[in-house]
């Protein structure tokens, strides 16, 4: 028999779901009003007809393909790397000492490509997790899990949005906006009909009306949602970025991952364009690791920030963090071409500070 805690988690998972059945079925009831109420019922035109379908189901095919993979795209756990191993969970468990637990730590990250802190300049670790965050990873309470480069948690999909479906929540915001924008379109003439008695009081005139007021209040706020998330793609920073930006070594830095907004706009759809418009995965990178001015500094630039003197270490920079060797697709984010004006920055070196244990959910 299950035990009652059990029943009531199902239950609350089930409701979690409501967004989502509430989103489907005002798509079934739009997909019912256009092409039967308008398309068939109420144009007569059959050239106009055939055009308006032809448009309209290809909108609407992209729309619940990009739509399904970023409800069903389940977010990638952190590399077995960066969870700790059974021999280090004992020891950090047994330790009351901090010392004796930063130096755990320490050993535990020495050789993983960790550049972000918390803003106190600890590492970041998870204690449900058990594990030390990648750069950008964070956890989410609604899921209960550590997501790489994790953007929010959306009710609407009942899913994280993180470096796993990022890409098919662009394309679902982009289809779902043309969507709209082409139902408005369309729909506005036989609405003003309608509006002014123009056609027959019939069934459809509901239909057509309803129609056309939920999808401009849709376009509309979908616009402002997807210019927003455009923004944030040619900044290279998540939502949560936005509103705290990523500590490093050297202090939080809005801008640590922006490599310009060609190579930023490629870190999320690839480098193949011919995927770009497809629900299909095509992300660079592994969501553990991304090229930054601290992974692959420019040797034209100083190592060090002006002003600090090299021969002088603050404590704990005795533990130099050596950076991983970037992938194939990284490596020419930061190399090829010509870098943009906004990566014209001093950079810094890679040490790893002194590491305290500070929990962070």
């Amino acid at each position: 028999m299950a035990p009652s805690g059990s029943r009531s988690f199902d239950c609350w998972r089930v409701l979690y779901w409501i967004p989502v059945l509430f989103i489907s079925l005002i798509v079934a009831w739009s997909y019912y009003a256009y092409v039967v109420q308008l398309c068939i019922e109420t144009i007569e035109n059959m050239g106009e007809k055939t055009v308006y379908l032809l448009i309209y189901h290809l909108l609407f095919l992209m729309f619940v393909w990009s739509y399904w993979q970023t409800i069903y795209t389940k977010p990638m756990n952190p590399l077995k790397e960066f969870h700790l191993s059974h021999v280090d969970k004992e020891l950090l468990e047994r330790e009351d000492r901090r010392e004796s637990q930063q130096e755990i730590l320490r050993r535990i990250a020495k050789d993983l490509p960790i550049y972000t802190r918390t803003m106190s300049g600890a590492i970041r670790y998870c204690d449900r997790c058990l594990l030390l965050k990648p750069d950008r990873c964070h956890h989410c309470s609604a899921c209960d899990m550590c997501i790489l480069k994790m953007d929010h948690h959306c009710p609407w999909v009942n899913n994280c949005v993180g470096f796993a479906n990022y890409k098919f929540f662009m394309l679902f915001l982009a289809y779902s906006l043309l969507y709209c924008l082409f139902v408005t379109a369309t729909d506005m003439q036989y609405f003003i009909q309608f509006w002014t008695n123009g056609l027959p009081d019939t069934q459809a005139k509901f239909h057509i009306m309803f129609l056309f007021f939920a999808a401009s209040t849709f376009s509309v706020s979908l616009a402002f949602l997807f210019a927003y998330h455009c923004w944030l793609v040619c900044k290279n920073r998540s939502t949560l970025e936005a509103f705290r930006a990523p500590a490093f070594q050297h202090g939080t830095d809005k801008n640590g991952f922006s490599l310009g907004a060609y190579k930023n706009f490629r870190q999320v759809f690839g480098d193949e364009k011919k995927y770009w418009l497809l629900p299909i995965f095509s992300s660079l990178g592994d969501g553990c690791s991304f090229p930054t001015c601290l992974v692959n500094p420019d040797p034209e630039q100083p190592s060090i920030p002006p002003g600090r003197n090299p021969s002088v270490k603050s404590a704990g920079e005795s533990h130099p963090f050596p950076p991983k060797p970037l992938r194939e697709s990284q490596s020419r984010l930061l190399n090829n071409g010509q870098t943009d004006g906004s990566e014209d920055r001093d950079k810094r070196g890679t040490s790893n500070p002194a590491l305290t244990i500070e929990k962070e959910t």
